[in-house]
């Protein structure tokens, strides 16, 4: 069951990779709202048969109290929010350079997990944030001081951005955990809910964004909406069987896949350092998971 667990999480990783890439190349024209709304509108209408006619086994859902109703709406709205701000933190800077800032959401879930559902905390664990922290400093290095990178991260709007989009997504994270293994929601019920929910969140913003030229735009948004409903699917399928700090981890090696493409494909600047950022955001992943 872990492999089967870990072998999607690697799949749905290197399908946001390359998700998050196709963001940057093929849809920075469009406001976030818009992309996030019309995308996965176009992964609710991939993703329906496959629950209607090929659903996965077991019942729909467990009891669905009144406070599994609030944890429902809680991880939408979380999610809406970090969907947003690492949009936004990719139309203002390289992908290359918010990919590894804004998927760090295991050192953030790490702690949520050890406050909310008494997971343990293991001396590798610590040891991995520590990486994720060098992480960030690696990413806004720029040869001008010891200092100047903190300073960065915190100033730098994409930086704020990525990092509390990667903050709400580790609350986001958790709470998946709690609904698909605690109230026993179904993984491709859970996915197809989660990408329908976010879409009608951000609806009302989106319908005062949307652009002139939007017909000729929806064969992308089809193809796009294609890779968001089996990137979730595959990510969902990972949750129902592990712990969200095994699953985060694997799912945020996504990172690698964007900054290099974003530093092949688009030539961004510092793709090397960037790169490097990337591997020890993932060595720290790594530790994380593993303590």
């Amino acid at each position: 069951m872990v492999a089967t667990g870990i072998w999607y999480a690697t799949i749905s990783a290197l399908l946001w990779g390359g998700y998050l890439f196709g963001l940057k190349r093929y849809f920075s024209g469009f406001s976030p709202a818009v992309v996030i709304v019309t995308a996965n509108a176009a992964a609710v209408a991939w993703y329906l048969p496959v629950v209607l006619f090929a659903p996965a086994d077991g019942p729909v859902s467990g009891e669905i109290t009144p406070a599994a109703l609030a944890l429902v709406v809680g991880v939408l709205l979380a999610s809406a929010a970090a969907y947003l701000a690492l949009l936004y933190a990719l139309s203002a800077g390289d992908v290359s350079y918010v990919a590894p800032l804004g998927k760090l959401v295991p050192a953030f879930t790490l702690p949520l997990e050890v406050i909310l559902v008494n997971e343990s905390l293991a001396a590798a664990q610590v040891v991995g944030v520590g990486f994720a922290t060098l992480a960030v400093y690696l990413a806004n290095y720029q040869y001008t001081g010891l200092l100047a990178p903190i300073r960065r991260a915190a100033t730098h709007r994409p930086a704020q951005l990525a990092l509390g989009s990667a903050a709400l997504y580790g609350a986001v994270d958790v709470g998946t955990r709690v609904l698909l293994q605690g109230v026993g929601i179904r993984s491709d019920v859970w996915a197809l809910v989660y990408t329908g929910g976010v879409a009608v969140v951000l609806l009302p913003l989106a319908a005062r964004q949307r652009p002139d030229q939007f017909a000729s735009a929806v064969p992308k948004f089809l193809a796009l909406g294609a890779v968001v409903a089996a990137a979730t699917h595959t990510m969902m399928r990972a949750f129902a069987v592990l712990p969200a700090s095994v699953v985060s981890p694997v799912l945020n090696t996504q990172a690698i896949v964007a900054v290099v493409l974003g530093g092949l494909l688009l030539g961004e600047e510092r793709f090397g350092l960037r790169l490097v950022a990337g591997a020890v955001a993932i060595v720290g992943i790594s530790l994380i998971a593993l303590g």
